[in-house]
């Protein structure tokens, strides 16, 4: 099974999840967008928020009901994608049942608005595909979204935390900007063996908006691989 293959399964697994009259959180990047064709083609009557502008376009596009937060501030499920999955076994991973569900999110530039969105909603479904899964955090750089203004003093201090930050830049290779006009920071690491304290040491740093680390945030987790679709809930 290709990786393409394990991420449609899961989208199409995720789909399944929404029913009628639901509201519901779409997610962003190569998983979710996955997810968000299911869901359309499965032409329920729910109402949708996005956690990105291109999401957003997708999703309308597609003829499913648009609207924002300030309409829907609370939302019954958030369907999104992951960079890294860490499982911490409670019954035991073959169980299905895990103490936590801590997540690296933001390689397609959305952190931000991913974390409002998961944070509106009762319950946050990621879907991944098994390469998602690792033992420790932090072999994907970590996405850091900073202020402008503020890059030349936050760079520095991410790199007095062990981490080696790289501006991302654009396709056309300018800088990239998020939705709300921000820069990111990609953090390279050995690994976050302390994701919980090494989350508040980023956000106490003056200029960062916004940091990839989703800790505790996720209800369950559906990854896909050659055994099919298996589900993790916290």
């Amino acid at each position: 099974m290709t990786q393409d293959e394990a991420k449609r399964l899961v989208g199409r697994r995720a789909a399944e999840l929404v029913e009628d009259g639901m509201i519901v959180g779409l997610g962003t990047g190569t998983t979710a967008t996955l997810f968000i064709h299911e869901l359309a083609a499965r032409k329920l009557k729910i109402r949708c928020v996005a956690s990105s502008d291109a999401s957003h376009d997708l999703a309308a596009r597609l003829g499913m009901r648009m609207e924002s937060l300030k309409e829907l501030p609370e939302l019954d499920l958030y369907i999104d994608g992951a960079d890294e999955v860490c499982l911490s076994a409670g019954g035991g991973i073959g169980t299905g049942i895990v103490v936590g569900l801590d997540l690296i999110k933001g390689g397609g530039g959305a952190l931000l608005r991913e974390k409002i969105v998961a944070s509106a909603a009762k319950e946050f479904v990621v879907v991944a595909d098994s390469t998602k899964l690792v033992p420790v955090l932090g072999k994907f750089p970590l996405p850091v979204e900073v202020i402008k203004m503020a890059l030349p003093l936050v760079e520095p201090k991410l790199a007095a935390l062990g981490f080696t930050p790289k501006l991302r830049m654009s396709k056309d290779g300018g800088i990239y900007l998020t939705d709300e006009g921000n820069y990111i920071l990609d953090c390279w690491s050995t690994g976050i063996a302390e994701p919980e304290s090494t989350a508040a040491e980023i956000r106490s740093i003056v200029g960062v908006v916004e940091h990839g680390l989703f800790l505790g945030m996720a209800t369950m987790a559906l990854v896909g691989g050659e055994d099919g679709v298996r589900e993790f809930r916290a």
